[in-house]
C-alpha cells in the first residue's frame, strides 16, 4: 500500500493518506505541480506557512532500478516567484520508496527548529534541532548518523538556509553518507528554512514491496543491460561524467567565461578545467571518477575529487559548477574549484546561483576575474548572516540590483546555467520559456548545432527536450539515462506496471510530460507571469560571443509555437 504524508509543523502531527496505484505513477515532478496548483500556492507568500514544501518521489524508487531514486522538490520559489521544482539524486528517495511513501508535504511553521523523523514501522516524530543549528552540512550529517544510526537517509538544510538565503538547496545523502546530492535551485532550502525543519530522516527498511517482483527484476536487469550498451552512457557520462560537457562546449564556444563575455576559456589542447584533463588527473592521485550517488544506478557518473595527497576534497564535480562557480568567474585551477565545491556543499547552496552572483562582483571591478582568495572569503562569509552575506544569500538576480550591474545573466531572477544561449540555441529556448526560471534542466539540447537548423526545428527540439526532462523528472529517473530511457518508452510504462500493478497505455509517457508542462505554465500565469518575462537579458541579443560571435536570435515573440503548446488545456 502506497501512502502520503501531509506533516502539520505547528501542530507537530503527522496524517496519512492512501494512494491509488496509477496516482503514484504521476509522481516526482508531477506531482509536485498538481500539488502546488491544487492548493492555490501562487496567492502565497513563498516564505509564509502557507507555502507547501513537497518531496515526491517515482514510482520505481526503492527498487533498484538503475538511476529511478531521485526526489522531486516542489514550492513556490522565493527566488523567482514562480513554480519550482528541484530534485537530487541520493538515497532519501530510496528511502521514501521501500517506505512506500509517495510523497510528503510540509505546512505551515514549527514553532521551533525540529529534525522531522519518519521510522520503518511508520512512526514520525518532531525531534529537537538545536544541537544542529548553525552547522555545515558534513558536521550535521556526522551527528545525525550518531544520533540515529547508519541506516538512514536524510534531506538537510545548510546554515544559508537557516536565515532564509536564496541560495541555500536541500542535500539529500548519497550512498556513502555525505550530505552532497542537492537539490539546489529556486531557493528550496530558504522554503525549508522558513518552516524551521533542519532535516528529514528517514529509516531504510531495506527491502521494497512491488507488484509482480519477477517482472520487475527482469526490467532492472534489462535496463541496466540497456544502459550498458549505450555509447553515450558508458562512454561519456561512465567514463567522465558531466564534466566532459565542459570540454565540449569549451570546444563548442558555450561555456560561460568571465559573466557570459566569451564562450571559450582557452583552446581546446590547453583547457584544463574539464574532464579530458580532471579525470585522468584524479584517478592517478587515487580519486574515483566512477561512483554511483544512488543504490542501484550503473551509470556512476559521479565522483570524487581528491588532492595531491590523495585525500578527499569533494564529491561531485559536477559540470554546472564547472561552468558557473569556475570559468564564469574567470578560474583557471581545478583544485581551486574542486575546494571552493566542498564549501558550497558544506553550506548547501546553489553553485549555479553562487558562480553567477560572485562573477557580478568581478564585473563590477570589486574582484579580479579568477581571485580565488576572494571567492573563498565571499563563501566563507555565508556562515554568519551578515549584511554582507545577506547580500549574497539573496541571489543574482537582487544582488545585481544592489550593485547596479548592468550584465546580469538571469531569466525569471534565476541564474542562466552553463550553457550560453547565444550558442547552445535550444537549450536556451529552454530556459526562456520555462516556468522553472533558466533552469537547463527543464530541456536540454546541449549538442545542437542549431544554425544549420531551420528556426521552427530548433523549437521543436526544445519542446521534445522538455517534454522527456519533464516525464523523467515525473518518474524520478535521473535523466543521464536518457539517450535510452526516451527510446524506450513502452518498455519504462511497463515496468511502472509491473511495479505498481497499474494498466497505464503507451501514451503515458507523453501525457505525463506535457501535463507537468501545462500546470506549471497554468500556476505561473496565475502568479503573475507573462511571456515578457522570458526575454532574455539585453547584452545576449546586443554583444556577440567569441570564438563563434553570435548574438541571441530568439525573443519572446518567436515562441508563439511553444505558448500555443504550453497553454493547451490537459
Amino acid at each position: 500500500m502506497w501512502r502520503s504524508i501531509r506533516l502539520d509543523l505547528a501542530a507537530k502531527k503527522a496524517h496519512w493518506e492512501e494512494i491509488p496505484p496509477e496516482a503514484v505513477a504521476w509522481g516526482g515532478r508531477y506531482r509536485t505541480a498538481h500539488l502546488l496548483w491544487e492548493r492555490e500556492a501562487y496567492r502565497f507568500d513563498p516564505l509564509s506557512p502557507e507555502n507547501p514544501l513537497v518531496f515526491a518521489i517515482g514510482p520505481l524508487a526503492g527498487t533498484g532500478f538503475s538511476n529511478a531514486n531521485r526526489t522531486s522538490v516542489g514550492t513556490r520559489s522565493p527566488l523567482t516567484l514562480g513554480i519550482k521544482e528541484a530534485n537530487g539524486g541520493g538515497t532519501f528517495g530510496y528511502a521514501l520508496g521501500q517506505m512506500r511513501v509517495a510523497h510528503l508535504v510540509l505546512e505551515g511553521q514549527s514553532p521551533e527548529w525540529v529534525v522531522v523523523r519518519l521510522t520503518k514501522e511508520g512512526e514520525v516524530f518532531f525531534d529537537p534541532a538545536e544541537g544542529l543549528l548553525g552547522l555545515g552540512n558534513f558536521e550535521a550529517a556526522k551527528r545525525l548518523f550518531a544520533a540515529y544510526g547508519r541506516k538512514i537517509a536524510f534531506a538537510l538544510l545548510g546554515p544559508v538556509g537557516e536565515y532564509l538565503g536564496l541560495l541555500s538547496g536541500i542535500a539529500f545523502s548519497d550512498t556513502d553518507g555525505r550530505p552532497s546530492r542537492l537539490a539546489a535551485r529556486g531557493g528550496v532550502g530558504a522554503v525549508m528554512g522558513s518552516k524551521r525543519v533542519k532535516a528529514i530522516v528517514v529509516e531504510v527498511p531495506g527491502k521494497v514491496e512491488v507488484f509482480d517482483k519477477p517482472k520487475v527484476l527482469e526490467g532492472v536487469r534489462r535496463y541496466a543491460q540497456l544502459l550498458r550498451e549505450d555509447p553515450l552512457v558508458m562512454q561519456f557520462y561512465n567514463a567522465i561524467g558531466t564534466m566532459g560537457m565542459a570540454d565540449f562546449q569549451n570546444a563548442f564556444g558555450g561555456l560561460p567565461v568571465r559573466n557570459f563575455r566569451q564562450g571559450r576559456l582557452a583552446p581546446p589542447e590547453e583547457f584544463r578545467m574539464g574532464g579530458q584533463h580532471i579525470a585522468p588527473l584524479n584517478k592517478s592521485r587515487g580519486g574515483k571518477h566512477t561512483h554511483a550517488c544512488m543504490p542501484g544506478c550503473v551509470i556512476q557518473c559521479s565522483n570524487v575529487i581528491v588532492d595531491e595527497k590523495g585525500e578527499e576534497v569533494v564529491s561531485p564535480l559536477e559540470y554546472e559548477t564547472i561552468g558557473l562557480l569556475g570559468t564564469n568567474c574567470g578560474l583557471t585551477d581545478p583544485d581551486q574549484l574542486a575546494r571552493l565545491n566542498r564549501l558550497a556543499n558544506d553550506l548547501g547552496i546553489d553553485t549555479i546561483e553562487t558562480g553567477a552572483s560572485l562573477a557580478l562582483y568581478m564585473e563590477k571591478g570589486l574582484a579580479d576575474w579568477g581571485d580565488y582568495a576572494f571567492m573563498e572569503a565571499k563563501l566563507k562569509s555565508l556562515y554568519t548572516p551578515s549584511e554582507e552575506a545577506r547580500l549574497l544569500a539573496q541571489g543574482t538576480a537582487r544582488l545585481g540590483e544592489a550593485l547596479g550591474a548592468r550584465r546580469v545573466p538571469v531569466i525569471k531572477r534565476q541564474a542562466i546555467s552553463a550553457y550560453d544561449p547565444r550558442v547552445v540555441e535550444a537549450t536556451g529556448i529552454t530556459m526562456m520559456v520555462t516556468a522553472q526560471g533558466a533552469d537547463h534542466t527543464a530541456g536540454n539540447a546541449p549538442r545542437l548545432e542549431t544554425r544549420a537548423m531551420k528556426p521552427e526545428e530548433i523549437l521543436e527540439a526544445s519542446y521534445q527536450a522538455q517534454v522527456n526532462a519533464a516525464a523523467n523528472d515525473s518518474l524520478g529517473l535521473c535523466v543521464f539515462g536518457g539517450s535510452v530511457t526516451n527510446k524506450e518508452v513502452a518498455f519504462i510504462v511497463e515496468s511502472v506496471n509491473a511495479a505498481l500493478g497499474a494498466r497505464l497505455g503507451p501514451g503515458f509517457w507523453r501525457e505525463l510530460g506535457e501535463g507537468v508542462l501545462r500546470l506549471e505554465h497554468r500556476f505561473n500565469h496565475q502568479a503573475g507571469f507573462t511571456h515578457e518575462d522570458d526575454r532574455l537579458p539585453a547584452f545576449f541579443y546586443e554583444e556577440p560571443v567569441p570564438p563563434k560571435n553570435y548574438t541571441a536570435r530568439f525573443r519572446p515573440e518567436d515562441l508563439s509555437p511553444l505558448y500555443a503548446r504550453l497553454h493547451q488545456e490537459g
